[in-house]
């Protein structure tokens, strides 16, 4: 993965001081109303790390938790980006996962999003961090929400046990891309579970050499094998592997896009990728959506929000190109 802050928007804040910071904070939530220009001002433009430090600051000084707060002076989808950028990321990520699964019906495309395009170390502290908050394992709470082979690909996924190296077998390329065109396009009816072994198992530049191969035997994408024979929560599990094989930044951008195109928005989606991604990789996507759209993702975020709300997206957002 890519090291945190070279292709994200959010950089270091230079001359940071916690102290000045969570007098900032005070001043702005002081009294009736709350400076939510102030707000934005401190938080959008500090780094995960500085806005750990102003939380511990905050406490330290303030005898209270900052989250409190910051949750007493907003509303709305405002106040879940600037929560959102003060929690770890980790912790994020765990939360997002919970609230997939809680209470009735299921976010499928978030599950779906997390566990596909997390790096396996993410993933072994997301397995940690979340037995630890809700006393119950990732694993159990997949498999009391999910079902069948959907079930069984986040299980594989959650495991984070996808090969770390970069060695590709030329030999086991060709018999994987082999095998995958056997159990889907070549027989009537789909061996699935050869989709998840190999898909959930090999290194990326590995996989990537068995999508070439693929293409070479079955003269299609696997995307395109797997939309005809997959449906459902299957196949968009599958896709979203094979896109963050790929391009993890182009995947984002597709994310981004459809949580707006058309009527409303799904903010969820929305504000998940933007602050989950703003610190990593935030200027590879700006550049696919460019490129796969051609219109800016600083557009789209413009046209589709308003108030405070759209403010802190475009500053996560970056530049307007």
């Amino acid at each position: 993965m890519a090291a945190l802050g070279t292709k994200g928007t959010i950089k270091p804040y230079p001359n940071f001081n916690a102290a000045d910071d969570v007098q900032k904070l005070r001043n702005a939530m002081k009294g009736a109303g709350t400076d939510e220009d102030a707000v934005i001002d401190v938080i959008a433009n500090r780094t995960l790390s500085q806005r750990q430090e102003i939380k511990t600051a905050y406490k330290t000084t303030v005898g209270k938790d900052l989250d409190d707060d910051l949750k007493s002076e907003l509303t709305g989808n405002f106040e879940k980006v600037i929560l959102g950028l003060i929690t770890s990321s980790t912790l994020y990520d765990v939360e997002e996962l919970k609230k997939a699964m809680k209470g009735a019906g299921t976010d499928e495309g978030c599950l779906i999003e997390i566990l596909a395009s997390r790096s396996a170390e993410e993933i072994k502290n997301i397995n940690i961090t979340y037995k630890i908050k809700y006393g119950k394992s990732l694993e159990d709470d997949i498999c009391s929400d999910t079902s069948f082979m959907f079930q069984r690909v986040l299980v594989s996924l959650a495991a984070g046990g996808r090969d770390q190296s970069s060695t590709v077998n030329e030999d086991l390329a060709k018999q994987d891309a082999n095998d995958l065109y056997e159990a889907g396009e070549k027989k009537w009816g789909t061996d699935e579970v050869k989709f998840l072994t190999i898909l959930c198992s090999r290194n990326r530049n590995h996989l990537l050499k068995v999508f070439e191969e693929y293409k070479k035997i079955a003269k299609k994408d696997l995307e395109a094998s797997i939309k005809s024979e997959m449906s459902g929560h299957l196949e968009d599990s599958l896709l979203a592997i094979v896109k963050c094989i790929k391009s993890r930044p182009a995947y984002f951008a597709e994310r981004l896009y459809k949580s707006m195109k058309g009527l409303g928005t799904d903010d969820k989606t929305l504000i998940r990728v933007m602050v989950s991604r703003c610190e990593i990789d935030m200027l590879e996507i700006r550049c696919e959506f460019k490129k796969m759209y051609g219109k800016s993702l600083h557009s789209f975020i413009k046209g589709d929000c308003s108030g405070d709300y759209r403010k802190v997206l475009l500053k996560l957002c970056g530049g307007e190109d």
